[in-house]
């Protein structure tokens, strides 16, 4: 009798352990943004303003533990202190409590193009036109998840949004954009940007916590065939 209670306790323990296993919710970091582009709008700060507005855009979402790594010495300034026994031992904060990451997100801007008209006095720079009436821009980036365990990319996708003075190809909303970024928040390359932003935490919804219950990959497939099929009909392969 006692070993049955033995064994019907221990199932119970190992149940409640997986229950809580897997309803923890996937621990992010997100990396600075990089720029393989001649984007005009490109500036030293803007990988990090890339960073944080996909970080907030994961935590509006509600599915993952997005950990701020941005900010990470003042959590441990504040612990030093706590430490060196000049705060309420009540209420400093503890030793040993910060949470990693099990997956980094990095994301590469790889294509931009802007199309300008109007009598703003345009000018083409490297392949690209600043001032002007700015009427439409398109963005590509390629995203990466990396296991930070083994160091494996385990998900890599390219992302892409076009937008116009008149809306977005993705038909998605534009949020706040901060920074320098803030400039362009109500032109087409601030909805392209935003666009891009919604679109890639969408997708690591659906690829990391989704997964295959849910049909969003078989949707997501369809989306990388077409974007596939649309880049090799625009180049000529000999």
């Amino acid at each position: 009798m006692k070993k049955i209670s033995f064994l019907l306790t221990l199932g119970l323990m190992v149940s409640f352990f997986s229950l809580s296993m897997a309803a923890e919710k996937p621990r992010l970091g997100v990396l600075r943004f990089t720029n393989h582009t001649s984007a005009g709008w490109w500036s030293g700060s803007m990988g990090s303003e890339l960073q944080d507005m996909l970080a907030a855009e994961l935590s509006s979402i509600g599915a993952f533990q997005v950990l701020e790594r941005k900010e990470i010495d003042a959590v441990l300034g504040e612990q030093d202190l706590g430490a060196s026994g000049r705060i309420d031992s009540q209420t400093k904060a503890k030793m040993g409590k910060i949470k990693g990451a099990r997956y980094l997100v990095a994301g590469t801007v790889s294509a931009f193009e802007e199309q300008t008209s109007g009598s703003g006095g345009g000018v083409s720079v490297m392949g690209f036109s600043v001032g002007g009436k700015s009427d439409k821009a398109y963005m590509a980036v390629d995203l990466k998840v990396i296991d930070t365990t083994t160091g494996e990319i385990v998900d890599a996708r390219t992302v892409e949004a076009s937008s116009s003075s008149s809306g977005l190809a993705l038909g998605a909303s534009i949020g706040f954009v901060s920074g320098n970024l803030g400039k362009y928040e109500k032109t087409p390359t601030g909805k392209a940007i935003r666009a891009c932003i919604m679109e890639i935490a969408e997708y690591l919804e659906c690829s990391l916590v989704k997964g295959k219950n849910d049909n969003c990959m078989s949707e997501y497939a369809a989306k990388e065939s077409t974007r596939r099929d649309k880049t090799k009909k625009s180049i000529n392969l000999e």
